[in-house]
């Protein structure tokens, strides 16, 4: 890894948010860090504020789409509330759908297949609203390039409400109301909310009409909050009180399906790094293994003994895409041995039988190995279909666009694009890109880049210390949980690996024999002859907290050791 440690703030300003919170260096260092300079904007960040959550109304056309939908609620209108398939797009569709049934019982929902209709508004779902008489499609987490489709929906009689979160292009769809904070001439102040959050705010400006302040419906943050954290949006701003009290509500009393979910999880206080990686991949895995209907099945129900039934299926189908996912990956490892491919400046694999469901997470697992730009292709009809994901500071978009000469389709953005192709095209579409990644890149965005916030002493490391820390959250980007460094480190002498395979780390650390902390290094067990006969190396590290038999201790989970 190359360590990039972070710019240290004046020390002047170091010492005057000191005095005026009353904190050490390194918590006035890392609040610096994150542009956070006085008491008030400190205050704001350690206690977010139901307050901080800017009007809805505020928002481009949020006036038009509350008074469509009021329509429709007066006039008993059946009405299609229509989102993606992943955790972004069935989170906004339970949370709209559930606050629309209490205001009328003519609403449905629709998820559009991952495998027959693909990502987006889709004229098949369209008939489908046609077909069964609703007049109203409230789309969220896509739509905002849909110009097609919506007309097409107009010709048939149905109108369209757009809640987006994407970037739009030169045209936007001709719909009743486009909701989306990145439209150029939105004025809403705040440009990084996640699909469901749009969602949510159009829920509080419908809510607001009938007299329902934000308090009345905080028990919806639940829901964004799992979104905010599986959609990868910074946690800065409007997002990080949007997640702060939706990890509350997650934590105190989840709808019934979040609780089926986490039923087993044994842990007192679930983090946004839990949502992530237990609540967010169930969700998910209904829509890559089998449909995304079951998830707004499950994140809907009321009843908490049937969302227990609905939740053992999710379980299965994330089981199912384990399984997939693990076994794909090593079919892809091997094929990049076989093919001698280990020292290219791209991986490119391919294989038919690949599920496509998996491949995006498949890419992401081969950047582990091998770190550098990634497409896994599979077959999809009569094409070859293709997951694309970066590496830190370079654009696949734009890669990708070099080789359009071979791609029957692609879209995305920097770090991830999806694609298609002709299968006779293959071969000279993978020849094509590694030209262009190797006439491109930069080769020191082949190394993974670690970035540190500060150097640190072992014996400055204590429990108030990590309270502290613990408070920063809910982290994520624009707001990571803080790396530390520190050098002139040495083993106590029983470090050893630990684990299957011996992947990963466990030493005790000590600068001076009376300061000693222990360390695991997940997936850094290739590393121990760094840390033998007592030479001394230097580490970077997050502080954690281990609880084992009712004891806890402070412990450092390790990113990387050198020399």
């Amino acid at each position: 890894m190359r360590w990039i440690l972070k710019p240290k703030p004046e020390p002047s300003k170091v010492e005057a948010l000191q005095k005026a919170l009353q904190v050490d260096a390194i918590v006035a260092t890392l609040l610096l860090q994150r542009g956070i300079d006085t008491y008030d904007a400190a205050k704001a960040f350690f206690r977010p504020s139901l307050d901080d959550l800017h009007d809805p109304f505020l928002m481009k056309d949020m006036d038009k789409a509350v008074a469509r939908i009021e329509t429709a609620l007066l006039q008993n209108e059946n009405i299609l509330v229509y989102g993606d398939y992943d955790v972004d797009g069935t989170t906004s569709v339970a949370l709209v759908s559930s606050y629309l049934k209490t205001r009328t019982g003519n609403i449905a929902t629709y998820i559009p297949d991952r495998y027959d209709e693909g990502y987006g508004i889709s004229y098949k779902g369209i008939d489908f609203a046609h077909d069964n008489d609703f007049s109203l499609i409230i789309a969220l987490d896509c739509g905002i390039k849909a110009i097609d489709k919506v007309t097409y929906a107009k010709e048939k009689g149905i109108d369209f409400i757009i809640c987006d979160h994407h970037r739009p292009g030169d045209e936007l769809p001709d719909a009743e109301a486009v909701l989306d904070p990145k439209r150029q001439d939105c004025d809403y102040p705040f440009k990084e909310l996640c699909g469901c959050g749009v969602g949510f705010k159009l829920v509080t400006a419908l809510g607001s009409k009938v007299g329902l302040a934000i308090e009345d419906l905080v028990d919806y943050l639940d829901l964004v909050a799992t979104a905010i954290g599986a959609d990868i949006v910074p946690i800065v701003g409007e997002n990080r009180a949007l997640a702060y009290f939706g990890l509350q509500v997650i934590n105190s009393h989840p709808r019934s399906g979040m609780k089926a979910i986490i039923a087993g999880v044994k842990k007192e206080q679930l983090t946004i790094t839990d949502v992530v990686f237990i609540i967010a991949p169930r969700i998910n895995a209904a829509g890559r293994m089998k449909h995304g209907n079951h998830a707004v099945t499950l994140l809907t129900e009321t009843d908490f003994n049937l969302a227990a039934e609905y939740a053992v299926d999710i379980d299965q189908f994330n089981s199912d895409r384990r399984e997939a996912d693990k076994q794909i990956t090593e079919e892809a490892l091997i094929q990049i041995i076989d093919h001698n491919e280990q020292d290219r400046f791209t991986t490119v694999v391919y294989d038919e039988n690949w599920h496509k469901g998996v491949i995006g997470i498949v890419a992401s697992r081969l950047t582990e190995t091998y770190y550098r730009p990634t497409l896994v292709f599979t077959k999809s009809g009569d094409r070859l279909a293709a997951s694309a994901r970066s590496v830190k500071g370079f654009d696949v978009y734009n890669a990708l666009e070099a080789c359009s000469e071979y791609i029957e389709q692609f879209g995305g953005h920097k770090y991830a694009a999806g694609l298609t192709l002709l299968p006779e095209n293959y071969e000279a579409f993978k020849a094509k890109f590694e030209s262009v990644v190797k006439a491109t890149i930069d080769p020191k965005l082949l190394t993974p880049e670690l970035k540190v916030d500060m150097q640190i002493d072992l014996n400055q490391i204590d429990h108030k210390l990590f309270r502290i820390l613990r408070q920063f959250g809910p982290f994520g980007p624009g707001n990571m949980t803080p790396v530390f460094m520190t050098q002139h480190v040495k083993d106590t002498g029983w470090g050893k690996c630990v684990g299957e395979d011996d992947k990963h780390l466990r030493f005790t650390a000590t600068q001076s024999f009376a300061d000693q902390l222990v360390c695991i290094g997940f997936g850094l067990g290739d590393k121990i002859n760094l840390i033998k006969n007592q030479r001394p190396f230097e580490m970077a590290y997050t502080i954690d907290e281990n609880h084992w038999n009712g004891t806890v201790s402070l412990q450092l989970k390790l990113k990387d050791i050198k020399a």
